[in-house]
């Protein structure tokens, strides 16, 4: 790939003239969720293994950077389970957490977490853990999403959302997320592409909605999808979210924005079934951005940029 200025990485074959559609990403790409969803991931652990008797280890950014990093962990209450099974595996069999996570982070594939309870199957008796957790369970009923929910999204939303009362008192951690677009980014995209820009993302609508306020209405939500609203069996890296909204807007070359392997194998996978999409790797929310630019570069991404705000020049829009 070929360096420009200002942290901005194109490959030669990148052709910014015939992109005609966007497609977001939201988490690590609209917004920033390093004190949000990261948080809520430490404490589902903790809340988990702390009555089991077992003490985890500090769930440093190298820990959920590795799981995010195998292409099989876009949803973080997957990424919470992985590790929640290989500390009360590496706790209960007497191996060193630290050392034990980072192997277990070597073994992991896109296949999430099967590939993880494949790896530590039979090494230790995590059954009540695993009883405890229930995961993933159907839809988005098993004992760890309500645990997981209640601390992301705190009382008021999460009753909004789910119709009971969540357990923890205190604002929800959604709270803590920062929201990297503006309205002039907004209308400067919307200036060269008026209504084909779209969001495909983890999250749900109201999480969304609630995040991003008025700015979420500068999208095509008919043609958006919220996958946390959708069947677990949609989630990424299944192309078909990103396919139903690129086909909807009617984009002929579409640049997907995301921040993940699992966002790149999509466009992958997207672009392999004739619909052209181009990613769009974002590093400037990692806690080391240079390892995700290396990630991206490594695995064929067309451009890398920092943040979202360089979108504009890399197009040629300014």
């Amino acid at each position: 790939m070929t360096m420009k200025s200002g942290g901005m990485y194109i490959g030669g074959g990148f052709e910014p003239d015939k992109i005609d559609a966007l497609v977001f990403d939201c988490d690590g790409v609209l917004v920033d969720i390093t004190e949000s969803y990261d948080a809520a991931i430490k404490k589902t652990v903790k809340h988990v293994l702390g009555p089991a008797g077992i003490s985890p280890i500090d769930i440093g950014h190298e820990i959920i950077d590795g799981f995010k990093s195998t292409g099989g962990f876009n949803d973080e209450v997957d990424l919470a389970y992985a590790i929640i099974i290989s500390i009360a595996t590496a706790a209960r069999s007497g191996r060193n957490q630290e050392e034990f996570i980072h192997d277990v982070i070597k073994n992991a594939d896109s296949r999430g977490i099967a590939s993880v309870e494949r790896y530590v199957k039979g090494m230790a008796d995590i059954s009540d853990i695993l009883e405890k957790t229930s995961h993933p369970g159907p839809s988005r009923k098993s004992p760890l999403y309500h645990t997981f929910d209640q601390l992301f999204y705190g009382g008021d939303l999460y009753k909004s959302l789910f119709g009971g009362d969540s357990e923890f008192a205190g604002p929800g951690l959604i709270e803590r997320d920062r929201v990297i677009l503006t309205g002039d980014l907004a209308g400067s995209l919307s200036a060269k592409f008026g209504s084909r820009i779209a969001m495909v993302t983890g999250r749900g609508f109201k999480s969304a909605r609630h995040s991003l306020g008025g700015l979420l209405d500068g999208f095509d939500l008919g043609n958006s999808v919220f996958l946390e609203d959708e069947p677990r069996e949609l989630a990424k890296p299944n192309p078909k979210p990103l396919l139903d909204a690129i086909g909807g807007m009617g984009g002929t070359t579409t640049m997907y924005v995301g921040d993940s392997m699992e966002d790149l194998l999509m466009a992958k996978e997207t672009s392999k079934r004739g619909c052209r999409a181009v990613f769009c790797g974002i590093t400037g929310t990692s806690k080391n951005p240079q390892a995700k630019m290396d990630l991206f570069r490594h695995n064929g991404a067309e451009i890398v940029l920092d943040s979202i705000h360089q979108i504009p020049k890399a197009l040629n829009l300014e």
